[in-house]
C-alpha cells in the first residue's frame, strides 16, 4: 500500500492503539479484539516480548484490512528491522532524526515523539508525517496542545500519553490530527482476565469519541 493511502487512512480513523502488553500471543489476542471494535490501526511497541515477530504475523494474518505500526521505535537499527517485518509506521516516544531518514528510505509514515515547541518544529522539519506530543496529559492536556496550534497551525500533533474517553473529545477540538491511546484503550486488568470484549468496547467508544467530536 503507497505511504499516501497509509497516511489518509490514519488521519481518517484518528485513533491510534498502542499495544504495550507483556507477551507476543497477548499482543495478537489484543491486535484481534481492536480491529473487531472497527480500529484498523495497530501499533506494537518493541516492548512487546517477540514484537518484531507479532508484526509479521499480524502482517501476515490481516494484510491491508490492518495498517501495522511500531512503536517505542529508538534508532535507526530497530526501525529498520520492524519496516522489514511489515511495519507500514514508525512510531518513537523521542526524537530522533535517523529514525525519521530510515522512515523515508522505506517511504513509511513516521511520527516522532516530541515535547517542546522546539523539539517539534525540528521533527516537522526533519520530514515527520505527524509528530507525537508525549506525554501529553502532563504536559496540560488539551490546552497545551491548543496552545501549540497557535504559533504551528500547520504541524499535524498526535497527543499521547494520558489521552482517555473523558478527554478524547477536547484534544481532538484542540486541533488533534488523531490520538495515540494506551492503557485506557488495551485495559490491562482486561487482558489479564482475557475479557478481550472489553477492549473491543473501548476501541468502539475511541472512535465514536474522535468522530462526534469531528462532527462526522
Amino acid at each position: 500500500m503507497e505511504k499516501r493511502h497509509i497516511f489518509n487512512r490514519m488521519l481518517d480513523e484518528g485513533v491510534i492503539p498502542v499495544v504495550r502488553v507483556t507477551s507476543a500471543q497477548e499482543a495478537i489476542e489484543v491486535s484481534d479484539a481492536i480491529k473487531e471494535g472497527g480500529i484498523s490501526l495497530i501499533e506494537i511497541t518493541m516492548s512487546v516480548q517477540g514484537a518484531i515477530d507479532v508484526i509479521k504475523e499480524l502482517t501476515k494474518k490481516y494484510r491491508d484490512e490492518i495498517l501495522m505500526g511500531a512503536g517505542t521505535i529508538l534508532d535507526p537499527e530497530t526501525a529498520r528491522a520492524a519496516l522489514l517485518a511489515g511495519a507500514q509506521f514508525i512510531v518513537t516516544p523521542t526524537l530522533n532524526l535517523d529514525v525519521i531518514q530510515i522512515a523515508h528510505r522505506y517511504s513509511a509514515v513516521v511520527v516522532p515523539g516530541a515535547m517542546t515547541p522546539t523539539e517539534i518544529l525540528t521533527a516537522w522539519n526533519a520530514g515527520a508525517d505527524m509528530v507525537k506530543v508525549f506525554p501529553a496529559a502532563q504536559l496540560g492536556g488539551p490546552e497545551y496542545l491548543k496552545a501549540l496550534k497557535g504559533p504551528l497551525p500547520q504541524i499535524l500533533l498526535v497527543p499521547t500519553g494520558g489521552v482517555n474517553l473523558q478527554n478524547a473529545s477536547a484534544f481532538i477540538k484542540a486541533g488533534a490530527s488523531a490520538i495515540g491511546v494506551g492503557g485506557e484503550l488495551v485495559d490491562k486488568k482486561a487482558v489479564k482476565e482475557k475479557k478481550f470484549n472489553v477492549i473491543t468496547d473501548n476501541a468502539r467508544a475511541f472512535l465514536r469519541a474522535v468522530r462526534e467530536a469531528r462532527g462526522q
